[in-house]
């Protein structure tokens, strides 16, 4: 490994409070299980392992969970769509429902996480109410 810009990429990326230089070390010692604090001296192994957990520090939305997160609640909101009465085959339909101002505001696929997690609860909402 001659080069370690993805390290130093996703590190520039952390809030840091204190010295830039001591958190380096700390992340760097941590997964060395404090054998070094020096970039250039971590196995290819131990390098691998840390830039992927500072990706997902840096930007969790790009993790795993996060994905599987968002695959169970879409899941979930199409399901309840379709005890609603919308034909879930059918995305042209699923995204005008949801397009409507009073249910989503936007797009099935352009929902966050966050926006699917309320969606659902508008739905079992508007499923209770109709008995």
């Amino acid at each position: 490994m001659s080069r370690y810009s993805r390290f130093y990429t996703l590190f520039n990326q952390l809030p840091c409070v204190g010295d830039r230089e001591d958190l380096k070390e700390a992340i760097v010692s941590s997964y060395t299980h404090g054998r070094t604090v020096h970039v250039h001296e971590m196995t290819p192994s131990e390098y691998a392992d840390c830039c992927a957990d500072l990706e997902r520090r840096v930007n969790p939305d790009s993790s795993v969970a996060y994905h599987l997160a968002r695959k169970r609640r879409r899941s979930l909101v199409l399901h309840l769509l379709q005890v609603y009465g919308v034909d879930t085959t059918d995305w042209n339909r699923v995204n005008a429902f949801c397009e409507d101002a009073r249910i989503a505001g936007k797009p099935f696929g352009q929902l966050s996480n966050r926006e699917l997690e309320a969606l659902a609860v508008k739905m079992r909402a508007i499923l209770g109410k109709r008995g």
